[in-house]
C-alpha cells in the first residue's frame, strides 16, 4: 500500500505534517478529513516516484509544445467527465490518449500518464510540460486534488478558458474587417504613387512649360519620386516588419513591457478598451483560482504571472504584499488607482461579506459586457472614418495632378 506525506491544517489553523498509507491519493484525502484536518498538500512518497521524475526529463525530451486551447478545453472537459463518473484518473487519461490523433499533445497524455503511474499526483505531472499547461490550469488542478473535488475544478477550468477564448475571439474578429479594408487600400495607394503618378511627372511639367507648379502637387510628386526611385517603398513596407522586431525585443525585458503597456492603456480608445480586457482577465482568473480553494496569496501570485499587462500584474505584485503584512485586498487595490472605483468597491464588499470570488467573477461579467459595447462601439465608428480617411488620400492625389491642368486651362481662357 503507497504511503503518501501530506501537510493540513488543524482546527486551529495549525499546520500539521506527517504520512498516512492508502490505496489512491483520493483515500488518503478521505483518511485525512477523517482526523479532523484540512489537508493542503498531499503526495505518494516512494522510490517508484523518484525514478519517475529521474527518468522523466530524458524521456520527454522534445515532447511538450505549444497545443491550441480548443484542445486543452476540450481535454479537461473530458476529464472532468470520466471523474465524475468515478473513473482512476490513470484509466481516463488513456482513455483520452487514445482518442487524440498522433501528435504532440497524444504523446504529451501518454507522458502525464507514465507520471502518474510512477507515483506523480496529475498536478505534477502537468506541470512538467509548462509550454502545454499553463499555470493556472497546474494551480487549479492542485486545488482540485487537495480538496478532493478535481472533476469540478476541471469543469471550472473548461468554463474560464472557453470564455477567455471567446472574449480574445471576439477582438480578433472585430479587428480582421479594418485590418482587410486598411491593407487593400494601402496597396492600391502605394500602387499609384510607384507607378501611376510618376508617369504625369514629365507631362505635367510640359504642360506647365516651365511655370511654377502647384504646391500640393510639388509634394506629391516629390512623395512619388521618393516612393518610386528611391527606395522609399522599401522604406514603408519595411516599418512595420522592424517595429514589431523591436517591439519583441523590448517585451523581453520586464522594464521593457511595463513601459510599452503604460503607454498602451494611455491611448484614446484603444487605450480604455484594452484595460477593460485586462480588468476582466484577471478578475475571472483570481475570482476562479479562489472559488476552487487556492489560498488568496497564492491565487495573486498565479493571477499576476497570467494578467497579460505588466501594469496589472504590477499592481498584483503590489497588492500580494500588503495582503502579507495584514491589509485587505481592497484597501491597495484602491490606492493603485489603476482600476476604477467601481473594481475596488465590489472588492470590498466581497471582503466583508466572504463572496470575494462571486464579486470577481461579477466584475468579470460586466467588464466582458462593456468589451462587447465598446467593439461594436468602434466598428461603427471605424468603417466612417476609414472611408472619409481613405477619400481624402485620393482627392488628394487626384487635385495633385489636376490643379495645373486646370490652371493651364485658366490661362488659356484669358
Amino acid at each position: 500500500m503507497p504511503t503518501f506525506q501530506y501537510s493540513a491544517l488543524d482546527s486551529q489553523g495549525v499546520e500539521i505534517k506527517d504520512e498516512i498509507d492508502a490505496l489512491s491519493q483520493k483515500e488518503a484525502i478521505s483518511k485525512i478529513r477523517n482526523l479532523g484536518y484540512f489537508p493542503t498538500k498531499v503526495r505518494v512518497r516512494g522510490a517508484a516516484k523518484k525514478a519517475a521524475a529521474a527518468a522523466g526529463p530524458t524521456k520527454r525530451r522534445g515532447a511538450g509544445g505549444r497545443v491550441k486551447v480548443k484542445v486543452i478545453t476540450q481535454f479537461a472537459r473530458q476529464l472532468s467527465t470520466l471523474q465524475d463518473a468515478g473513473l482512476p484518473i490513470l484509466r481516463s487519461l488513456r482513455i483520452l490518449e487514445d482518442q487524440q490523433k498522433s501528435g504532440t499533445f497524444k504523446r504529451v497524455i501518454g507522458y502525464v500518464g507514465d507520471d502518474i503511474e510512477g507515483g506523480s499526483t496529475l498536478s505534477e505531472a502537468l506541470g512538467h510540460f509548462p509550454r502545454t499547461f499553463d499555470r493556472l490550469l497546474v494551480s487549479m488542478v492542485a486545488a482540485g486534488e487537495t480538496g478532493g473535488v478535481l472533476d469540478l475544478i476541471l469543469s471550472r477550468v473548461a468554463d474560464f478558458m472557453e470564455k477567455a477564448a471567446k472574449l480574445k475571439s471576439r477582438v480578433i474578429s472585430a479587428m480582421i474587417y479594418p485590418a482587410v479594408v486598411i491593407t487593400f487600400a494601402f496597396a492600391i495607394i502605394m500602387l499609384l504613387m510607384t507607378f501611376v503618378i510618376p508617369k504625369f511627372t514629365d507631362v505635367l511639367t510640359e504642360m506647365s512649360e516651365g511655370a511654377e507648379l502647384p504646391k500640393l502637387t510639388q509634394y506629391v510628386l516629390a512623395v512619388s519620386g521618393w516612393i518610386a526611385y528611391r527606395y522609399g517603398w522599401a522604406v514603408i513596407v519595411g516599418i512595420p516588419f522592424a517595429t514589431t522586431f523591436i517591439f519583441r525585443i523590448v517585451k523581453r525585458f520586464r522594464m521593457g513591457r511595463l513601459v510599452l503597456d503604460s503607454i498602451k492603456l494611455k491611448l484614446p480608445i484603444i487605450g480604455q478598451l484594452s484595460g477593460k480586457i485586462s480588468v476582466t482577465r484577471w478578475t475571472r482568473t483570481l475570482g476562479t483560482l479562489i472559488s476552487a480553494g487556492v489560498p488568496i496569496l497564492d491565487a495573486i501570485t498565479v493571477t499576476g504571472e497570467t494578467a497579460g499587462n505588466e501594469v496589472y500584474a504590477n499592481m498584483l505584485h503590489n497588492v500580494h504584499d500588503s495582503i502579507r503584512q495584514g491589509d485587505t485586498f481592497a484597501g491597495p487595490l484602491k490606492q493603485s488607482k489603476t482600476v476604477d472605483l467601481i473594481v475596488s468597491n465590489m472588492v470590498a464588499v466581497g471582503e466583508e461579506t466572504g463572496d470575494l470570488d462571486k464579486m470577481l467573477l461579477k466584475v468579470a461579467d460586466n467588464y466582458d459586457e462593456q468589451v462587447d459595447v465598446m467593439v461594436a462601439g468602434m466598428m461603427s465608428m471605424l468603417e466612417p472614418i476609414m472611408v472619409v480617411a481613405l477619400g481624402l488620400i485620393v482627392m488628394t492625389i487626384l487635385l495633385s495632378v489636376f490643379l495645373p491642368m486646370i490652371k493651364i486651362m485658366t490661362t488659356m481662357s484669358v
